[in-house]
C-alpha cells in the first residue's frame, strides 16, 4: 500500500467499517494490502470479507460498478462471492479520512480453499473447470447491462501509463515498447464475442476450490478487455507459480497442457474464435509490462527484498530480450481441440 494511504488507515477506521456492516468488533483478521485493506470478520459465527478500497485506487462509483456485475454474475448462477447490503442498505459505504475516503465492502466468504505452490490439484480436471468457469462468465456478461457509470477499459489504467512510474532514462525502451504494444493492441476488433467485461485476474490465488468447482472472488481489476486477455492470465501466473526458473521447453510443455483442458472447459461454454487464441501472445507480453510497471508503483525498486528484486529483474530480462513466460504452440493446441483428443 502506498505510504500516504498507510497514513490515513487505522484501527478506528476498521472498526467504522465494521460497525457500518454489522460484523463483530472484537473479531477479524488482516488477509491483504497491496491494493485493497481485505479482512476477514464475522456476523455472527459466520466469516465475512471487508474491504476497504482507497479513493486514490477507486471511486465510489467504480466499486459500486463491480459490485453490480459481481451480482449479476452470481444471479446467474455463476460460483462468485457475492457482496451484501450494509445496516443501511448500501453495498458500499463512504469513511471520510484525512487524505480522501475510503468506500467499503462486504462479501460472502467463498466456499473451499486456496490452492497452494505444487499443489496436487493442479492437474487437467482444475484447468477444464478453470476455463469452464470463465468461458461462463464472458457468455452471460453478454448480456449484462452496466450502471451508467462503467468500469474502465484496459488502455485507461494507469499500470499502461507507463511513464507515470518508469523512470524515462532507465527504462527508455521498456516504456518505448509497451507503448507500441498497447498501441498495437487498440487496433484490434472489438466486438460483442470477443470484447467485454472481464475480471481480468483470475489466477489461484483469486479462485477458492470447493468439491470440483471454483469460486472467484476479488473483481478489484475488472475491466472491459478483450476476452483472450482472461485467457492469458491464468496461464501467465500458473506457469509463473509453479515453473519459475524452469527452461523455456519446459514452461511450453506445460503451456501447450494447461491451455489445451482449460480451452477444453472454455468452449462447452462460450465460443472463442481460433484466430483470438493466436493472438495471445500480445496479453501475455501485456501482462509482464503492467506487473513491471505496478512494482515501481508499490515499492521504492531501491530498497525491494530480496526475492521483490529477483522477480522484478525476470520480467525486466523477458522484456529485455523479446522472450515471452510460455510460449507453446497454438496451432498445436487448437488441432489437438478440434481432434477432440
Amino acid at each position: 500500500m502506498e505510504a500516504r494511504v498507510e497514513k490515513c488507515f487505522s484501527e478506528s477506521v476498521l472498526l467504522s467499517a465494521m460497525e457500518k456492516f454489522g460484523a463483530n468488533s472484537n473479531s477479524f483478521r488482516k488477509l491483504g494490502d497491496f491494493e485493497n485493506y481485505v479482512f476477514e470478520v464475522f456476523i455472527g459465527n459466520d466469516p465475512y470479507i471487508l474491504r476497504l478500497t482507497h479513493i486514490s485506487h477507486r471511486s465510489k462509483q467504480d466499486v459500486e460498478a463491480e459490485i453490480h456485475w459481481i451480482n449479476f454474475l452470481y444471479a446467474h448462477n455463476i460460483n462468485v462471492a457475492r457482496a451484501l447490503p450494509s445496516s443501511g442498505g448500501n453495498v458500499v459505504e463512504a469513511i471520510d479520512v484525512e487524505y480522501g475516503s475510503f468506500f467499503v465492502s462486504l462479501f460472502e466468504k467463498a466456499p473451499g480453499r486456496q490452492l497452494k505452490k505444487n499443489d496436487t490439484l493442479y492437474q487437467p480436471a482444475l484447468y477444464e473447470v478453470w476455463g469452464r468457469t470463465i468461458g461462463q462468465m464472458h457468455r452471460v456478461t453478454k448480456d449484462y447491462h452496466p450502471l451508467d457509470h462503467l468500469r474502465e477499459h484496459w488502455d485507461e489504467e494507469d499500470l499502461v501509463q507507463f511513464e507515470m512510474y518508469l523512470s524515462e532514462e532507465r527504462d527508455e525502451a521498456i516504456i518505448r515498447k509497451g507503448k507500441a504494444l498497447v498501441k498495437e493492441i487498440q487496433t484490434l476488433p472489438k466486438e460483442r464475442e470477443s470484447y467485454g467485461l472481464v475480471h481480468s485476474d483470475i489466477h489461484a490465488g483469486n479462485f477458492f476450490y470447493d468439491e470440483g468447482d471454483i469460486h472467484v472472488f476479488d473483481f478489484d481489476d475488472s475491466a472491459y478487455h478483450y476476452f483472450v486477455s482472461d485467457i492469458a492470465i491464468p496461464l501467465y501466473y500458473t506457469v509463473w507459480g509453479e515453473f519459475q526458473g524452469e527452461d523455456r521447453e519446459t514452461r511450453a510443455q506445460f503451456a501447450e497442457e494447461f491451455l489445451y483442458f482449460f480451452l477444453k472447459g472454455y468452449a462447452k461454454e462460450n465460443k472463442l474464435e481460433p484466430e483470438w487464441i493466436k493472438k495471445m501472445p500480445l496479453f501475455l507480453r501485456l501482462r509482464d509490462y503492467s506487473l513491471y510497471t505496478v512494482l515501481h508503483k508499490k515499492f521504492d525498486v531501491a530498497n525491494m527484498s530480496e526475492a521483490e528484486q529477483r522477480l522484478l529483474h525476470q520480467i525486466k530480462d523477458r522484456l529485455d530480450e523479446g522472450e515471452l513466460i510460455a510460449e507453446p504452440s497454438y496451432e498445436k493446441i487448437l488441432e489437438r481441440l478440434a481432434l477432440g483428443d
